[in-house]
């Protein structure tokens, strides 16, 4: 008989410096990788986990949500296995919760937006550089957020992805896009239904050249009309990029 199966989420936090990203890859250390392993010794089952997306080398997570099915009930009633596998991860990786769902519920497909802030300073420090775009200049914040209202007049964001990825569109539905000062930080907030491969390094890499005046806001739309990688601006270090957000259609508490 076919052994039962029990569908969980789990929610984590994780600082991608010492990763190649969330997805597996050979020869290298992968958030991914590092949580299977988790699982599978102090479940004593074998695990495979599906993330909500694929963060890249360098790029960091907030109540990232993943999932995975096991054989054993009741996990989520069970108050010491979050700390153990909190034990038994590095200081990088933090799992805040394990819920039950129903057996379709699917960490990726059912994500209905995603969340991204990435953050730019201007002032040198040694202690938030590492996790920051250090800066020095002026920049025309308005200049830049009028520019990032164009995204909503367009789907197709070719020009911002990475070539050669194993997508079937590369259309995405852009919710929010904005730049805001938060102390002595400028941080860009962009929600959309998907993303792709290194999207939001290359969108806010053109629109620092908006910033900077070296584009117009004219350029820049005919950047994306272009469907053309080279064509955009250089994309910006993967350290300063946190995915801080990812909603469903149901009701799933952190």
């Amino acid at each position: 008989m076919k052994e039962t199966l029990y569908r969980y989420f789990i929610t984590l936090d994780y600082n991608g410096t010492p990763f190649h990203g969330w997805q597996i890859q050979p020869n290298a250390l992968t958030v991914q990788e590092l949580l299977q392993n988790a699982f599978t010794h102090i479940l004593r089952e074998p695990i495979h986990l599906t993330g909500c997306g694929r963060t890249d080398t360098g790029v960091h997570a907030i109540n990232f949500v993943a999932h995975f099915d096991s054989t054993r009930p009741n996990l989520e009633e069970n108050d010491k296995l979050i700390h153990k596998l909190n034990r038994y991860l590095p200081v990088e990786v933090l799992i805040h919760s394990l819920k039950i769902m129903h057996q379709e519920a699917h960490s990726r497909f059912d994500a209905t937006s995603r969340t991204y802030k990435y953050y730019i300073t201007q002032e040198k420090s040694p202690f938030l550089n590492p996790l920051r775009h250090y800066y020095y200049g002026n920049l025309d914040v308005d200049a830049m957020n009028h520019a990032a209202l164009k995204l909503f007049d367009y789907i197709d964001f070719t020009s911002f992805s990475k070539v050669d990825t194993d997508v079937k569109t590369n259309n995405c539905v852009i919710r929010e896009a904005k730049w805001i000062q938060e102390n002595n930080e400028l941080v860009f907030t962009i929600t959309a239904d998907r993303f792709l491969r290194n999207m939001v390094r290359a969108i806010v890499g053109t629109l620092l050249e908006v910033g900077k005046g070296k584009l117009t806001i004219e350029e820049f739309c005919r950047i994306i009309e272009a469907k053309d990688r080279s064509a955009a601006g250089a994309s910006v270090p993967g350290k300063a990029l946190f995915l801080v957000n990812v909603t469903y259609p149901y009701r799933f508490k952190n």
